[in-house]
């Protein structure tokens, strides 16, 4: 993608964030509408013991320290050896921006989140920030490495990271649009910017 494509990608959709959540609160924080509230309910009637264990998991990786910590370090790590330093830069960057836009919007809208959620969490339900930080992955890993199974997996992660939030009932399924969108937004307008020096790996690798 050019700059100026993904410039204009990674504005629209933190702009399609925002406005989502600014009209699923119009009515109030607490007044979730007819498709989050249907979605939810057919979620809880798909919950069985399978369904909700990878969604345990997938809860625990997506948060807390294997989140915010393991996997950022382990990213930048394996792109270190591989001598990719910028590589690792955008990643840390992208991963920091991201939840830093996340929480932002959490405050501003302050969201409640479904009563009937099966595990605890912080407060502000909208966006999702396990989504956010699935996609905000996805996307990074899709920038660096341009390739079809990359996209399939990255695309794969964030759709399944995004079930397992509506599986719980810890998040609506709109929250994990917003989160889609926040975490793929702050990726492309950093890419804009940085993605001239991040090329600039290939370059060093050969010399």
């Amino acid at each position: 993608m050019s700059r100026r494509a993904l410039a204009g990608s990674g504005i629209g959709a933190l702009v399609a964030a925002v406005v989502l959540g600014a009209v699923l609160t119009s009515s109030g924080p607490d007044l979730p509408g007819w498709l989050d509230s249907a979605w939810n309910d057919l979620m809880i009637g798909m919950r069985g013991p399978i369904v909700l264990g990878i969604a345990r998991v997938l809860n625990a990786v997506g948060g807390g320290w294997i989140a915010t910590i393991l996997v950022p370090a382990l990213s930048i790590a394996a792109l270190l050896i591989a001598r990719r330093w910028r590589s690792a830069v955008y990643t840390a960057i992208g991963l920091l921006a991201s939840v830093a836009v996340v929480q932002l919007l959490k405050s501003v809208f302050g969201r409640a989140r479904p009563l009937d959620m099966l595990v605890e969490s912080d407060f502000g339900s909208f966006p999702s920030g396990h989504t956010a930080n699935a996609a905000t992955l996805a996307v990074i890993a899709m920038l660096l490495f341009p390739r079809w199974w990359v996209i399939v997996v990255g695309a794969a992660w964030t759709i399944a990271m995004a079930l397992s939030r509506t599986s719980l009932s810890v998040h609506w399924l709109s929250d994990t649009v917003g989160g889609m969108l926040a975490g793929a937004g702050v990726v492309l307008v950093l890419g804009a910017f940085l993605e001239p020096w991040v090329r600039r790996d290939e370059g060093d690798k050969k010399s």
